[in-house]
Formats: C-alpha cells, sequence, structure tokens
C-alpha cells in the first residue's frame, strides 16, 4: 500500500488529479490494522502541501452575529426553530459590538473575521442592508480581512456585500449531493452549490467545505471533495459533528480521530492547492490534533465558534508556529 501512496502522492506533485476510484482506496484503509500506512498517507499529504501551499498558515474568527430561530431544518444545528436546544436567541449585532470583536482579534492576531447569522439567508433588500452596513463600517475602521457568512444569496446581496468590503463568503456544502436531503429538507443542496456560485460570480472569493459524522458514508465524503475541486474553492472548513442535546443527531457517536485523520489527507490528496481549514469538532481529536497539522491542514477556525468551544488565538497560533509554519498578515 506504501507504494501505491507515494506512487498518488507523486503523481499530484506532478500536476495530475487523483482519481475517484484512487481515492476510495486511500479513504477505505481500516483505521486498526492499517494504522502505518494511514500514517504515511498523512505524510505524504504533508509533503504535497508544502509543494502546493508553502508554509503560510492563517487564522480565522467568527461572530455570531444573530442567534436561534431559523426557519431551516439541518438536524445538526443548535439554531434551527425546529428544534428545542439550549442555543441563545438574540436579533443582529450593531456596528460597534462587532467592530470591537473584529479589532480584538485582529490585535490577537487573527487574520480573517466573519459575521455569522441565523436564517435562511440574505433574500430581502432589508437584510441585505442591514448585514452590509456592519462590513461597511467595519471595513472602514479595521484592516482585517473580511469574510461573511448569511446563508443563501442572490446577485444583489453579494454585489452589495462585496462593496461594503467582504472578501469572502462562507457557505458550506456540508455533505454530498446524494446524501444532502438526509440531513436538511426545507432547502436543496443545489441551492447551496447556486450561492457558491453567485459568490464567485459577483468576485467574492470562496469558503466552502463540510461536516463530517452526519451518518454519511465514506463515498459521500469523496463526493463532497471532489464537488468542491470542480467548484474550484480554495478554502475549505473541515467540521467533525458535535451532537448538540435537542437536535435530531444529539446521540450521535463522533469520528474515531484516525479515521478524521485519514480523511483530512485524502482531501488534501484530492485538492492539493487549497487550503484546507481545521473548523468545529476538531477538539475531538485530542493529541492527534497536531497530526492534522502535519497531514494537510494550513488554516484554522479559532477561538469560540457558534454553539461549540473551539481553541484559542494563543494556542493556535503556538501550536502551528511550533510545527514550522508561519502566519499570515
Amino acid at each position: 500500500m506504501k507504494n501505491f501512496i507515494l506512487s498518488l502522492k507523486n503523481s499530484v506533485l506532478n500536476g495530475n488529479s487523483i482519481s475517484f476510484e484512487d481515492a476510495k482506496k486511500l479513504i477505505d484503509l481500516d483505521t486498526t490494522t492499517q494504522l502505518e500506512d494511514i500514517l504515511y498517507l498523512s505524510s505524504c499529504a504533508n509533503e504535497i502541501r508544502k509543494f502546493f501551499c508553502g508554509d503560510k498558515f492563517n487564522l480565522c474568527t467568527i461572530m455570531n452575529a444573530k442567534s436561534g430561530k431559523c426557519p431551516e431544518d439541518c438536524k445538526y444545528c443548535a439554531q434551527s426553530a425546529h428544534f428545542k436546544t439550549s442555543a441563545p436567541v438574540y436579533p443582529l449585532t450593531n456596528k460597534e459590538e462587532a467592530l470591537n470583536l473584529a479589532l480584538a482579534v485582529e490585535k490577537e492576531g487573527a487574520n480573517r473575521f466573519a459575521l455569522v447569522t441565523s436564517g435562511r439567508g440574505l433574500l430581502t433588500e432589508k437584510e441585505t442592508l442591514e448585514v452590509s452596513d456592519l462590513y461597511r463600517y467595519m471595513n472602514s475602521k479595521s484592516n482585517i480581512h473580511l469574510c461573511a457568512s448569511h446563508g443563501l444569496l442572490t446577485k444583489k446581496s453579494a454585489k452589495a456585500l462585496k462593496e461594503a468590503g467582504v472578501k469572502t463568503y462562507h457557505h458550506n456544502l456540508e455533505t454530498s449531493r446524494e446524501f444532502y436531503d438526509k440531513i436538511c429538507t426545507t432547502h436543496t443542496f443545489q441551492d447551496r452549490v447556486n450561492t457558491v456560485l453567485i459568490a464567485q460570480e459577483e468576485g467574492l472569493e470562496v469558503c466552502s467545505g463540510g461536516i463530517f459524522g452526519l451518518g454519511e458514508s465514506r463515498v459521500d465524503r469523496l463526493n463532497m471533495a471532489f464537488e468542491l475541486k470542480a467548484l474550484n474553492v480554495k478554502s475549505i472548513p473541515l467540521n467533525f459533528l458535535t451532537p448538540i442535546a435537542g437536535t435530531p443527531m444529539e446521540n450521535y457517536e463522533p469520528l474515531e480521530p484516525m479515521e478524521i485523520i485519514k480523511t483530512i489527507a485524502v482531501y488534501r490528496f484530492i485538492n492539493p492547492d487549497s487550503s484546507l481549514r481545521y473548523a468545529g469538532g476538531r477538539l475531538q481529536l485530542g493529541d492527534l490534533e497536531v497530526q492534522g497539522i502535519r497531514g494537510g491542514i494550513n488554516s484554522a477556525l479559532t477561538g469560540n465558534f457558534l454553539t461549540t468551544t473551539g481553541s484559542t488565538i494563543a494556542s493556535d497560533k503556538e501550536m502551528v508556529t511550533k510545527e514550522g509554519f508561519v502566519l499570515d498578515k
């Protein structure tokens, strides 16, 4: 198997794309009996990362700028109005609160900052104007790279965000096209793809990935990876389900750590020049968290996430610089 992995690594380094069939052989490695092969796969993924992306590492942060009462029924989400959870409910934040947090995380060393709001999306002129005003204000008073995460977009709302100073739009595919209706019925996978395309058409960079551990198969994970490649997404956040009480997935078992490490490596083989971003749930890895950094990860969502807790900016800076990365400016 090591010779097979080595040949695939060399092929990718020579500019070739890995096939679905070969990717499946990698993701089907057994975490018990083929542990040595998985660690070798992870090491090869790191070589691919270094060749295509270098040693830069960027840290992004988010603000839960509007919480709860979301009309969508995404089964993993604490903010859905369809489920009874302990998630807080509050309206859109104000300009000063948003700016103060942006300035604080910029001072701590984060490179990017995003507002995240619950709801279907920026589909009305009123919603778009309210949110755009926040970004315009932050853009005038800070230097941090502004990202946005507000659900589905129209061309008008995407254009308004761009004009307000937003550089990157975040909108996950979440899982594969084939599995999507198992986790959400109030909008479609294609709705999510359309939002990615709209953002790109209006000149926004796109950050889009998904969540692992939703009950999807390994093939579903590959299908999402290849869909992201086809969409030319260059920032891919990798989330690992943290089951939340009150949601339909509250009793789901977290993925085993080596399954996560293997999946990260395979995503690097498929998307060699993209930023693979640690996101929610990575603390499930425990002591193996650093192995992901050594096996394909080169960016991270840091600080407190939406409804789960992440690492601090300081601890992430220490971890990645210790591994030889240079923090992006």
